[in-house]
């Protein structure tokens, strides 16, 4: 068992333990104690009270429930408003209190978020959801049985197939409804949470902020939407830091900056068409930042399409190539026009 979880074990089983009882009942030095409890207190776990002799350190009482406090409905979507909904939540797990304002924000925006898309895109006459707080995290699932995320964006965007569908829903601002939103929810919610996932139908669009990666699962063909939301009630993440990120105050606040994990679309990129793919959209953006991680190789046609032919034909954006291997690096060399050297950067 991790050290750290030992620690904590034990000072659920006491009020408080001193240092030195610590030290003892863990045979370790101040030194290395030290560099546990450090990190401990740094995450919120447990809180450090007195000073030299006289510290003692105790469970944060913020993160001391003795299990997880939970909340399961069927929920009718007809006449629902989502604000309500998680004002009831509220009311019966005592959110608001229980965790901190920053945590409280991002759980607030992304429940309400999810939930509003099953209300005005499912076609489901009903949801499910759950909520869950224990002592380390928080969790929400809302599972509607409606028509499936990826095949609604497939069918109304004249895609090919749910799979292209989830190529666009990463890249943020893609909504079926441009009367009613932005397409913004979907975008900010999976950079909010550690792990968020969308499933629908045969797939699984898991977002892993934690190791910083996205990926797609195949999964048992299931009805509608599920949506499942993780995050940490230690997280130092702020819900107004991660809009400034792709909302930045250069663009007057507005959602126009966005990532792109080059490697969910291909991990080889020969044709102009699959660049053309690739930016389908990208063009509502400002800033655009394209990561190249594990792709193995991209074409000439490819590379001509993206860094020249988009680049010229939409001079207000700016690009920025990121983990970017030798076959991209030298494409580059061969294919970027002059003309945009100052509005392409490559780390």
């Amino acid at each position: 068992m991790d050290i750290k979880r030992q620690i904590i074990n034990r000072l659920n089983e006491a009020e408080y333990l001193t240092g030195l009882e610590l030290c003892r009942i863990f045979s370790f030095s101040r030194q290395a104690l030290n560099k546990h409890v450090k990190a401990l207190v740094e995450a919120g776990s447990i809180v450090k009270q007195g000073r030299t002799r006289g510290v003692v350190y105790q469970i944060n009482s913020k993160a001391k429930r003795s299990s997880a406090e939970k909340l399961q409905r069927v929920i009718s979507l007809q006449g629902t408003h989502e604000d309500q909904v998680f004002g009831e939540i509220n009311a019966v797990l005592n959110v608001k209190r229980a965790v901190d304002k920053n945590i409280y924000d991002m759980l607030y925006y992304s429940f309400t978020e999810m939930l509003n898309n099953a209300i005005d895109h499912s076609n489901s006459e009903k949801c499910r959801i759950f909520i869950s707080l224990d002592r380390y995290k928080i969790k929400f699932t809302i599972r509607d049985y409606g028509i499936g995320i990826f095949s609604s964006i497939y069918k109304n965007l004249g895609l090919p197939d749910e799979d292209s569908a989830i190529g666009e829903l990463i890249k943020g601002k893609t909504t079926t409804m441009k009367e009613r939103h932005t397409g913004e929810g979907i975008f900010f919610t999976s950079k909010l949470g550690d792990i968020v996932s969308f499933r629908s139908h045969g797939l699984s669009l898991v977002f892993d902020n934690i190791r910083q990666d996205v990926f797609i699962q195949k999964k048992r063909f299931t009805e509608g939407t599920e949506v499942n939301f993780e995050m940490s009630r230690f997280t130092k993440k702020k819900i107004d830091e991660c809009f400034r990120q792709f909302a930045p105050e250069e663009f007057d606040y507005k959602f126009d900056r966005t990532r792109i994990l080059v490697k969910l679309f291909h991990k080889d990129y020969v044709s102009r068409s699959e660049a053309k793919r690739l930016i389908s959209g990208l063009d509502k953006f400002k800033e655009l930042v394209l990561d190249f991680k594990d792709v193995n190789s991209i074409g000439q046609g490819f590379a001509d399409e993206l860094f020249r032919v988009f680049m010229t034909a939409n001079p207000d954006i700016r690009m920025h190539i990121t983990n970017a291997g030798e076959p991209v690096r030298i494409l580059l060399s061969h294919v970027v026009d002059n003309k945009i050297n100052g509005r392409l950067t490559i780390d």
